[in-house]
């Protein structure tokens, strides 16, 4: 079984629709589970990833499909040099799954989770800097705006001011001591919904893997690469990655707020990069939210590339 179950499965490989001889990518192959839906259908994956310990899922996959699948240790951002690597001629489809997986959560020594004791690490790859180096030495102003706008934390400066005085006594090593600083600071739980610590951590792991960076740049990279007719979907779990998803279709389909598709751009005409496959968003089914908790705030959108040109970022 595999230890990460994937999101809205069913919706996913309807929406990309892969047949005999095509080729995919999965951006975010973690322990593959899209990837082998996308193998039963005959057509070949390209398989990315920053994390080294996927390799056990990509040995085994490989092992099944040795002449359709590779997997090359890259951010998704990554994924027009890394396509350009295969030789390949088309790509057909790809899909994101974004944000932190069940089995980097379980993984305590991954530093992800204020569920399990772990060194305060946060990394996806093993680069960068730690969740521990922003702790222990970002001043209040840059801490409190990361927690804010990242975790969404409305308590954002009483958060910072706590870590920066504990960190004055010794520094952050661990994961369950920063959740309870962060914890004691906001007045404990008291019957909240979530965790205290829920979106201090969510922020830090996002600042540690510039993970919304990572996630504009990737969805850049899949426009410039796919071919006409090839299917994009993706997957978010917060608010935050939805509304660059949300903007990015609505931009490149022509829809967004204010505009039409047929109107002329003031500096410049645009024709649409992409076609929307469903209106708005997919969620995950009342069955699955039972069985994967992790389906509770799954959004899926998804759009098939035109013949029009990729956009050029805004200067």
């Amino acid at each position: 079984m595999s230890p990460h179950a994937p999101v809205l499965l069913n919706e996913v490989i309807e929406a990309l629709s892969p047949s005999a001889g095509e080729v995919m990518i999965d951006a975010t192959f973690g322990a593959g589970g899209y990837t082998r839906a996308i193998l039963a259908t005959g057509a070949s994956v390209i398989g990315l990833d920053r994390d080294p310990t996927v390799r056990p899922h990509a040995e085994a996959v490989a092992a099944d499909h040795p002449d359709r699948f590779r997997l090359i240790e890259t951010p998704f951002s990554g994924l027009a040099e890394a396509f350009a690597e295969t030789g390949e001629a088309r790509l057909d489809g790809a899909v994101f799954d974004i944000g932190v997986s069940s089995m980097q959560l379980d993984q305590a020594e991954r530093g992800f989770s204020f569920m399990r004791d772990g060194p305060l690490d946060m990394r996806m790859a093993d680069e960068g800097q730690t969740a521990a180096d922003i702790v222990n030495g970002w001043e209040h102003g840059p801490l409190a705006h990361i927690l804010k706008l990242y975790g969404e934390e409305r308590q954002s400066g009483r958060v910072a001011t706590a870590i920066l005085r504990r960190r004055a006594e010794r520094p952050f090593e661990r994961t369950l001591d920063l959740a309870e600083v962060v914890e004691k600071a906001l007045g404990g739980r008291r019957g909240a919904a979530i965790h205290p610590a829920t979106r201090t951590f969510q922020a830090l792991r996002i600042a540690v893997n510039d993970e919304l960076g990572e996630l504009e740049r990737g969805l850049a990279a899949a426009e410039a690469t796919l071919s006409p007719g090839g299917r994009l979907a993706v997957v978010t779990f917060h608010s935050l990655e939805d509304r660059i998803v949300k903007t990015f279709f609505a931009e490149r389909s022509g829809n967004a707020p204010g505009g039409s598709r047929h109107a002329p751009v003031a500096v410049e005409t645009r024709r649409p990069s992409f076609d929307m496959i469903f209106k708005g968003a997919r969620e995950a089914t009342d069955q699955e939210r039972a069985v994967n908790p992790r389906a509770r705030s799954a959004k899926l959108r998804a759009a098939v590339r035109t013949d029009a040109p990729a956009w050029r970022a805004a200067a």
